[in-house]
């Protein structure tokens, strides 16, 4: 096989985008799959060198392992297969199609069906949480770190402490990655992240692909994720560098809405929400509405909530209801579903683009049909 060189690929099929319409959270619940309505549940379990190419059209020789040989990226985003065992024999020139990309993303919404032995029976949190970490190392002044790359893949950032526990995340794909060699780990990381958020009744993530897996020489510096123990301006210091604003930093912190801490990874412990597999804006609701309390045990600083005392918050959620130009954004989200699905969907675009040196254009990104 060909030896791994620094490519840049895309292929967008043009269509418009719109956001799908959001239900009420109770509408939402009883009108999610059943594999999200058996896990929905308030019982929560925790789950376990350069290569020189002949042709002109080449800009580098990223082959792909596949079983039907090898895949090449060509200058127009397209692929040039070659026949297994074969010596520079090709079968032609394989362009993926948006089609292409829905039997991925359809793949995937089937193994988050039929893979419930995790987290409150979903993968579909931990997934989201691949996609976001493998996007937030991007930072602006120097250019570095972002979803283009999938340098998790090496242990000098897969090992990072904000990283802890992803591993379950990138096995889950690779029967994924197996099946279609042709994409690569940076478009299917981020695809998972949109096919995720889409199952577990978010709004509609418009995507497009465009990047290219690079080498262990690429990997970031520990450091650029959040850290959940800090306040409000550190919140400000890791987003800011990427880019964010305060409204966009509210906005993606309701990813929370989705998922679970643990004490063997981050430390904290427990989930955000009682919803923790569908994704709503009551995390926002949660965080006004509840009266929350430090929590009495050995592990970090978190806090609980009062009533049933089993829900947490970061210190870092908690940030954004001490600081007033935070607040007033976790008003808006907590009183309109719509308004914060609409942002959720279009800072988690940027997010998923950032560093990324696309060949298209935003109008380029598709928008893949949800099973659901």
């Amino acid at each position: 096989m060909a030896s791994v060189a620094r490519a840049c690929t895309r292929l967008a099929s043009s269509r418009t985008f719109t956001s799908r319409p959001a239900a009420s959270s109770t509408t939402r619940r009883a009108c999610a799959r059943r594999t999200f309505q058996n896990s929905s549940r308030r019982g929560y379990a925790s789950g376990p060198n350069s290569a020189s190419s002949r042709t002109p059209y080449l800009i580098g020789a990223l082959a792909l392992a596949g079983a039907g040989g090898a895949y090449f990226y060509l200058k127009n985003g397209s692929l040039l297969q070659a026949k297994e065992g074969s010596a520079g024999e090709t079968r032609g020139v394989f362009t993926p199609t948006k089609d292409d990309y829905q039997k991925v993303y359809n793949l995937i919404a089937s193994r988050l069906e039929e893979k419930d032995d995790y987290d409150d029976g979903s993968y579909g949190p931990i997934i989201v949480r691949l996609a976001w970490h493998c996007s937030g190392t991007y930072d602006k002044l120097t250019n570095t770190g972002g979803s283009n790359g999938a340098t998790m893949r090496f242990a000098p950032e897969g090992d990072h402490g904000a990283n802890a526990g992803l591993k379950a995340a990138r096995d889950f794909l690779e029967p994924v990655k197996q099946q279609f060699p042709w994409i690569t780990y940076s478009d299917l990381w981020t695809l998972a992240g949109v096919c995720a958020i889409q199952e577990m009744q978010g709004p509609v993530i418009p995507w497009r692909p465009g990047r290219a897996d690079r080498d262990v020489s690429m990997c970031t510096p520990d450091g650029r994720l959040p850290d959940g123990a800090k306040e409000q301006s550190h919140l400000r210091a890791i987003f800011g560098r990427m880019g964010f604003d305060d409204r966009e930093i509210v906005a993606l912190s309701g990813a929370h809405a989705i998922g679970r801490c643990h004490t063997d990874r981050s430390g904290f412990d427990g989930p955000w929400s009682f919803s923790p597999t569908v994704v709503t804006n009551d995390y926002y609701k949660l965080l006004l509405n509840e009266k929350w309390n430090f929590r009495k045990w050995d592990g970090p600083k978190q806090y609980q909530d009062l009533a049933s005392k089993s829900l947490m918050m970061l210190p870092t959620d908690m940030a954004l209801i001490q600081d007033k130009e935070f607040k007033k954004h976790v008003d808006r989200y907590a009183k309109d579903n719509d308004v914060f699905f609409q942002d959720f969907r279009d800072v988690l675009v940027k997010l998923l683009e950032l560093g990324v040196p696309f060949q298209s254009k935003p109008e380029d990104r598709m928008e893949l049909k949800p099973t659901s």
